[in-house]
């Protein structure tokens, strides 16, 4: 009976208005990244799925991003509790960053390098809008260097452009960052970025550190705009290879105003009622076609010719049938590309009609 009891009562007791749901703050990422460069470090790590309703990035107000400085010989164990009591919080990152992120998100931390060694341990973590903490990330060690060569500086000497290159040339840095000389400097990292892109892509166009003050880019195309920028790579902790901040940028817009070169090596074959011409494919491969030019006499000037193809010729072959019998007819051929240029005239050659 008393068992009974004090279930009617629990039940007779006053019902209170339902809880609301307690907001689910998203998953630790463990794909935490990070690089010096220069006197930054600079971290990554991707950006919230959107595509999960109870971790989606509206849940998430700001990124909060810790860092904790110690000595290179300190214990590389340490928990989550140990990192939180010692860390500081140096930044974060804003919701509005966050929902215009498409796959990776950014945090750049500028240090004040000084002679001491240093080992720096970063952690990032999500809050939502109710102040609530998700987990701390994987925890990303990073040994600055301090003798970090400055940037180039790129230089324009408006020869950039040539035919078949983009040359980028540039002066080394003087000093390290630090102000100190000798200038630890192992060699240069070239990146493009053409129209679509905001951002320093990862990877150089070179496949191997530059060593001299000058850089030739052979895959490029006319009528394009492109942005180049160099970085110091120097020699870092433990051998990494750390680069500089960005050098100065130069903008590089190549447009195609080389013509090619004169066709060569012409032939003519003679038949009753027709001259057969023939002749090599020009080297150049943007070349769109070639233009015949016909006279009677060799003494003519060349602007006075006789065009006889009404339309750039697409072969390497032509065949001429409005010709006289025992008249000889002299020829000449100039190459157009694509751009319109159009190369210098051909030699001269002739034929007799049978």
């Amino acid at each position: 009976m008393a068992l009974l009891f004090a279930f009617a009562i629990a039940g007779c007791g006053k019902r209170r208005p339902p809880l609301p749901p307690v907001e689910r703050v998203q998953q630790r990422t463990e794909l935490l990244s990070g690089v010096q460069r220069g006197n930054r470090v600079v971290l990554n790590w991707p950006a919230p799925l959107r595509n999960a309703p109870d971790e989606s990035v509206q849940s998430i107000r700001r990124i909060d991003v810790y860092r904790l400085a110690e000595k290179p010989t300190a214990p590389l164990p340490l928990t989550e509790e140990e990192f939180a009591a010692r860390s500081t919080l140096i930044g974060s990152v804003t919701y509005d960053q966050i929902k215009d992120a498409t796959d990776t998100l950014t945090y750049t931390d500028t240090l004040e390098l000084a002679g001491e060694p240093t080992r720096l341990r970063y952690a990032i973590r999500y809050v939502n809008a109710s102040e609530q903490r998700a987990a701390f990330s994987n925890f990303l060690l990073i040994e600055p260097s301090v003798r970090v060569a400055k940037p180039p500086t790129l230089m324009s000497t408006g020869k950039e452009i040539s035919e078949d290159a983009i040359t980028i040339a540039w002066q080394p840095p003087d000093s390290n960052i630090d102000g100190s000389t000798p200038v630890n400097l192992l060699g240069y990292n070239v990146y493009r970025l053409d129209e679509s892109q905001s951002e320093v892509s990862q990877n150089p166009i070179n496949s191997s550190l530059v060593s001299g003050t000058e850089y030739v880019d052979r895959n490029f195309r006319f009528g394009e705009n492109y942005r180049f920028v160099v970085r110091s790579v120097s020699l870092g902790t433990d051998g990494a290879q750390v680069e500089s901040l960005n050098s100065n940028t130069l903008s590089v817009s190549p447009r195609d105003i080389f013509a090619p070169s004169a066709p060569a090596s012409i032939t003519i074959a003679a038949a009753p009622g027709r001259l057969s011409i023939f002749f090599p494919a020009n080297p150049e491969s943007d070349v769109a076609g070639y233009e015949i030019y016909r006279s009677t006499d060799p003494d003519l000037p060349k602007e006075r010719w006789t065009k006889v193809t009404p339309a750039p010729l697409t072969k390497t072959t032509f065949v001429d049938e409005n010709v006289e019998p025992a008249k000889r007819y002299y020829y000449f051929i100039k190459a157009i590309d694509q751009a319109g240029n159009i190369s210098a005239p051909s030699e001269v050659v002739s034929e007799s009609v049978p």
